[in-house]
Formats: structure tokens, sequence, C-alpha cells
């Protein structure tokens, strides 16, 4: 039997994810969300406000027969003036039948008598009367004790009592809210020292907002003082500056002292390694591109740019990973740059699987070929399947797929037939594949993704290699100013094996720079698929 004290995950990211600005999530979202969170051991996943929209109606109304995540609901605690039995809002939460019900109420007694006009101890009993209910019909009952660290600020007897109520009703949780993101570690630490004298720890919970990017700090410190249940969300997502990032507490609590040796989470070894992809997961849908600095996770994560870096950690992970980037599913990445030594090539090119000698004269060629290109504009820390192109055809590796013998591109902009002034791309791209001229010609939203498509459209039989290859993201910078100014293009692309590289093109020309990284993002797909060179 463990001698460690069990720590329960709470995920808030099917609601408070939701809030944040630009995030909508569709009911197959959120079940896609949910079963990755399930997978991960996530303890408790809240599925959101059942009736609070059409969306949420559905995804309570679905199956949630989830392994290792107790399904909560969130609501708030009775109105003034209802019974908990008569009240129609608490009545559509506890409608939903989920396992767990958590109930947002006043803990502030500003609030009480300021947003709610009633007294103090009438705000105490809605509390309490709500949680009786929910444990009457056989749910488990949390309370959310919004404001709870400024209403403890303000007047701890009072907040306090609100919590004690829950408590004593037979709330299994009561979680303490940093609702406005303000409150610093040393506070929470000493107040949830306080509150733990009054209510058992391992029926706290804590809940913070990142308004000071003090999220998971916040909620260390409150561990740290006593409580048992940490609330967060997938990358931090929330309203305003976010909630505490589950993806940094998770390997946080897993892997680092004292928090290790004293808990037991519902996150196995083989679940932390899911931890990156569960990440990966969420920006997918939502569209975006990924955090390369989150902590853990971040493709920069365990990335090491400085040639002395490279011989440190070559010698010894430990001097510059906290952690074995495995460990949370991620790798170490050795980039290539004007700041790179011999070290980083060779150990990139073992990241590679390229056997080459390393006093082979090609190396310090390439080293210096790298150098000047990047006085020229190129970046290659930052575009590794351009450099792997460059590395592997100077050793002959790169098979000829297809040439392009030419490419142009137009834009139009008139009026069409309803009379609404539009833009069109088009581009028309001519190659040759096994001796064979092709010509396509397709139209995009912009001449980039004119010619992305009609590059695309006809490579004779790469085109199978290519259905499942999507551009995620496209950078422009401007290098230089002027009428001659160089232009750097960075196109991260991914495919269904949820691989993602990314390549460089630079010329004074956009549509030229953003054509040589197109190449290179297909010419890598290609290779790395194993794709037979032109007959």
């Amino acid at each position: 039997m463990s001698s460690k004290e069990r720590l329960y995950l709470f995920d808030t990211t099917l609601r408070d994810g939701a809030q944040t600005h630009g995030v909508d999530f569709s009911v197959e979202d959120k079940i896609a969300i949910a079963e990755t969170l399930d997978k991960l051991g996530i303890d408790y996943i809240e599925g959101g406000w059942p009736g609070a929209n059409p969306g949420d109606t559905e995804f309570f109304a679905r199956d949630h027969n989830y392994k290792n995540a107790t399904f909560t609901a969130f609501g708030m605690t009775r109105r003034p003036g209802r019974s908990a039995s008569n009240d129609t809002g608490l009545k559509a939460v506890l409608d939903s039948e989920t396992p767990a019900v958590c109930l947002v109420g006043k803990s502030w007694d500003f609030q009480v008598e300021v947003a709610l006009g009633i007294e103090l101890d009438e705000n105490v009993e809605l509390i309490s009367s709500s949680m009786e209910e929910c444990r009457r019909l056989g749910r488990e009952p949390m309370y959310d004790a919004e404001h709870f660290f400024d209403g403890y600020k303000a007047n701890p007897e009072y907040a306090l009592k609100c919590a004690k109520a829950a408590y004593d009703a037979g709330a299994r949780w009561v979680v303490l809210c940093d609702t406005n993101g303000g409150t610093l570690p040393h506070e929470v630490e000493a107040i949830v020292s306080e509150v733990v004298k009054h209510i058992p720890g391992d029926h706290l919970g804590i809940h913070t907002h990142n308004d000071t990017e003090n999220a998971v700090a916040n909620s260390l410190a409150a561990i740290r003082a006593g409580v048992r249940q940490v609330q967060g969300t997938l990358n931090g997502l929330g309203e305003r500056c976010g909630n505490a990032n589950m993806v940094s507490l998770i390997p946080t609590l897993c892997l680092k002292e004292p928090y290790k040796s004293q808990f037991e989470t519902g996150i196995t070894s083989d679940g932390l390694k899911k931890l990156r992809l569960a990440s990966l997961m969420l920006d997918e849908i939502l569209n975006r591109a990924p955090n390369r600095h989150q902590p853990y996770v971040g493709a920069s994560a365990f990335t090491h740019k400085g040639g002395l870096h490279v011989s440190a950690v070559q010698k010894d992970p430990t001097t510059y990973e906290h952690v074995d980037p495995a460990s949370v599913g991620n790798r170490r990445v050795i980039p290539v740059s004007d700041q790179a030594g011999r070290s980083n090539l060779i150990a990139q090119f073992q990241e590679f699987g390229l056997e080459i000698d390393p006093k082979d004269p090609r190396v310090d060629r390439l080293l210096e070929e790298v150098k000047e290109r990047e006085h020229n504009g190129y970046s290659y820390d930052g575009a590794l399947a351009s450099f792997e192109l460059m590395a592997r055809r100077r050793l002959g590796q790169v098979p000829e797929y297809f040439q392009v013998e030419s490419f142009r591109v137009q834009v139009e902009r008139r009026h069409n037939a309803n009379g609404d002034l539009i833009t069109i791309s088009d581009a028309v791209v001519k190659v040759i594949v096994d001796g064979e001229r092709l010509m396509s010609v397709a139209e995009g939203n912009g001449p980039v993704n004119a010619l992305d498509q009609a590059l695309r459209k006809d490579l004779g039989a790469y085109s199978e290699y290519l259905k499942d290859l999507r551009l995620a993201d496209f950078k422009v910078r401007i290098l230089s100013t002027g009428t001659e100014a160089v232009t750097r293009v960075m196109i991260e692309s991914t495919d269904d094996t949820g691989h993602r590289w990314f390549t460089i093109g630079v010329s004074p020309n956009i549509v030229d720079a953003s054509f040589a990284a197109l190449l290179d993002s297909i010419t890598y797909k290609l290779l790395r698929d194993g794709a037979p060179a032109s007959k």
C-alpha cells in the first residue's frame, strides 16, 4: 500500500477554456478533449454548464463512460427566494445526472451585499442547502468558493463561514478560487494554511487564474499548504490571461520534489508520455500554432542552441535539462545556427540518423555554409527540415523527385457577378516527373495558397504521398527595409501522423521565398515517407 497522499486533478478546459477569447468548442471538439483527458488519467472532467447553451446541453446528453475520470457538471448554488428543489437553474444541473456536481457561490461579503443584494446569513444558507440537495440526490457535491482569497482578505471570518457551511453540509470538495488572478503565492500559502485549521486539506481544492503569471505557482503553494485537489486547463486556456496550466502542473507534480515523493496522482508514467500529444491535440482543434516555448512540451523546451551548451548536454543531459524530455513525450533538439559549433552539427546529424565521420571536411564546409546563409537571412534553428535537406543534399542523400520548370502566380481584383469587389489569386506550375512534363493550374485565397494548390495538384505518382500534407502555419518577416527588402518565409507543415516540420525560404521576392519553403516542405515529406526517386 502506497504511503503517498492522493492528489486529485480536476480539469476545467471544457468550461473555463471555452471562455477564452476566440475559442468556441463544438460538441465533437468537447468529446475529443474529454476522451484525451480521461486517457491521461485526470480525476475529474468538468463538462460545462448543462442548459447554458444548446452545445452544452447536447454534450451532456451524450454517453460519458470514462475509465479514469468522474464526469462533473457545473452550475450555481440556488437563487434567493427559491428552495433547492424548486430552483430551475439548479434543477437543470442536477438533471444532467452526472456523478459529481460543482456549484459556484459567493464567499466575499462585498459581492453578497452588492451583487446578490441579500443578507450575509442568507447567502450561507444558499450554499448549505445546495450542497445538501446534491448529496440527497446521490451526487458528489463540490463548492466553488468564488473570489475566496479577496473575500478572505476583506473579511476572513465570513469567507471561512461560507466554506465551512459547504463542508458541514456534505461537500466532498471546497474549492478556493482566486477568481481575478491577483493573489500572489505567499498570500495563497498563508491563507490556505489558516483554512486547513477549519476544513481538512483532503476536502480542499484550489482554482487559480493567471493574471499575474502565477497560476501554477499559486496552485503549488496551495498544495504545500494542504489542499489535495488542484484545478486547471490544458495549455492554460481561460478567460483573460487564462487558468493554471495543467500541462505544466502535471509533470511538476509527477517529476519534481517534494511532490513526486509526497503525492500520487492518477497520471501513470505512460500517461505522462502522452502529455505533449494532448497539448498538440488542443492546438490542432483550435487551429492555432503550438507555443514552441511552452514548458515541458514545447518544441523548444529542450532545444540547445549554443555550442558550449551542446557539448555539456552530450556529456551530462542534466546540465541543461531539468527532466528527461521523453518522460513528457518530448525530445531533445540540437539546432544549427550562426552560433553553432561542430558539436551542434554532429549532434543534429545523429538526430537525423546521418552517419558521418566528425573529422570529415564536409562538416566544416557545411558549418561555414550555415553561417554564411544565416548572414544572408536564413534561420535554421527554427527550420530543421530545411537544414536536414541541405545537409543530405551535400552528402548526396536526397533523391530527385521532380523538377520545377517554371511557376507563375497572379492576383486579380475585380467585381463578381453580384457586384462585390473580390480578390482572386491563381497560379500555374510546370513540373517534370519521370520525364513527363506536367502543368497544373489552381486558385487560392492568396498567392501562396494558390501556388501550394497548383504544385500539389499533379505530381504524378508522388501525389499519393502528399494527400495528408497540411500547411499549419505561415510566417513572413521582412529582414531589411526599402524597395529591395529581403523577405524570410517560414512554413510549418504537418500530416496525419502528427509529425510537424519547419521549412524556410529567403528572397527579395515574397512569392519566390514562399515557393522555396513550399518545395522544401514537399521534398521533406517525400523523403521522410520513403518515396522513390524519379525514373
